[in-house]
């Protein structure tokens, strides 16, 4: 089946059941570090958790040139075994000190901080690292195979995180995380180093940070995808805050129903990643089409009347999350030089992930000042704004228009001289 055809790859098939695992846990810990900043070490401050966010995510934006640099110059999946130790090691040392109740609000900050330092890291060598498993033709579908391992765990692990965190406590889910790791770590060391297609690395010398720059820099539509994945992640993708929010405040519900809307979420997450699959080439206009479907889908969520409505007014939003990081990540990865890759998939990743220490608190003091479902109306105007900019940049760059073509009735022809990748 096309939609599965990087499965064919063994190497391929053992680093996604690795992941699965691994991002199963992840989740878990996400949806349990949520929870405990917002209802036990707090009451219901969805700016500090907004803050957790910012320090978990702000060392994207800090420290990727020089994460995407060691990307293209080291060994990758040496890289990413250190990496998943000591993501190991952090879940290991924060599970301890919530079950010791040592844990306060300023420990779980310092915490995310130093998880973010390591994902940093790990972040753009685990996303080059999958175009040595697979050929160029199947790198799309890898992507987004990816993307589907992480958004199906998001259907496992916050409802897990939920009742596992109600019944007790959010320690013993940390420890879980823990030990999930080791997963990924045994599916590095299993996959078979012949098998890896060899990869460029970055040439020695002053400069190869400059040089990642300057390359986006000389690429108008990575500059238009990147600026509308900013968009996007820095104030529509903080679904931790408006989620919650909308549960607890809005809606009176605990943990529980908080891990089961998420999982609900990921329902929609999952298919956006499974469709992205099968197509053969990601283009601009996925991207685009579906920053304006998921402003669209929030804007739908944040009337939702009763619980439930909400929950599936979350399945769109999901499916057009997903649809919209999926195509701009395969889109980023494909149409970018083997050599340099580290280094844009880092700069994309700061864009991306690095925005949230912006947008998070100012999300979270919406949902305080105004409630949660304002939280909801700035996400959708986020994924509007980031479709008509690209729409701005296809009409200003690409000469791309809209005319009536009066030989074909009822029938808008599009004309100018748009690029193949749209």
């Amino acid at each position: 089946m096309s939609t599965f055809r990087s499965f064919g790859i063994r190497n391929y098939r053992l680093w996604f059941i690795g992941a699965m695992v691994s991002n199963i846990g992840t989740w878990m810990q996400r949806t349990a570090q949520d929870w405990l900043v917002y209802d036990i070490l707090t009451e219901q401050d969805a700016s500090a958790l907004g803050i957790v966010l910012a320090l978990q995510l702000g060392p994207q934006l800090l420290i990727a040139p020089w994460a995407g640099l060691v990307a293209d110059i080291v060994d990758r999946r040496k890289l990413l075994i250190l990496t998943q130790l000591l993501m190991a090691a952090l879940g290991v040392g924060l599970g301890l000190m919530v079950l010791a109740d040592a844990a306060e609000l300023w420990h779980v900050y310092a915490f995310a901080l130093a998880l973010g330092v390591v994902s940093a890291f790990d972040a753009p060598a685990r996303q080059a690292f999958v175009s040595e498993l697979v050929r160029d033709d199947y790198l799309p579908n890898a992507v987004a195979l990816n993307s589907a391992s992480f958004n199906g765990a998001r259907l496992v692990g916050p409802a897990a995180a939920g009742l596992l965190t109600a019944g007790v406590g959010p320690g013993w889910v940390f420890l879980i995380n823990a030990v999930t790791f080791g997963a990924m770590v045994y599916v590095l060391l299993a996959i078979r180093s012949s098998e890896l297609r060899a990869q460029p690395k970055a040439p020695p010398g002053r400069g190869r940070i400059r040089a990642g720059f300057r390359y986006v820099l000389n690429r108008p539509d990575l500059m238009v995808v990147m600026l509308a994945i900013f968009i996007v992640g820095t104030f529509g993708l903080n679904f931790a805050v408006y989620i919650a929010a909308m549960a607890r405040t809005e809606f009176g519900q605990g943990a529980g129903v908080f891990g089961l809307l998420s999982s609900v979420m990921a329902v929609g997450s999952v298919a956006g990643a499974l469709l992205s699959a099968r197509r053969a080439k990601p283009r601009l206009r996925f991207i685009f089409g579906a920053s304006a479907a998921f402003g669209l889908a929030c804007a739908g969520a944040a009337v939702a009347p009763t619980l439930w409505i909400f929950g599936l007014a979350l399945i769109p939003v999901g499916l057009f999350a997903l649809t919209l990081m999926t195509s701009a990540n395969a889109y980023v990865q494909t149409t970018t030089e083997p050599v340099m890759r580290g280094r844009v998939m880092a700069l994309y990743f700061a864009i991306f992930l690095g925005g949230t220490p912006l947008g998070a608190p100012v999300v979270g003091w919406v949902s305080d000042a105004f409630g949660p479902r304002w939280s909801l109306g700035v996400a959708a105007a986020a994924g509007l704004i980031a479709a008509a900019a690209g729409i701005f940049w296809a009409w200003r760059y690409h000469d791309v228009r809209l005319r009536y073509d009066r030989s074909v009735p009822r029938r808008l022809r599009i004309g100018g001289a748009a690029s193949d990748r749209n």
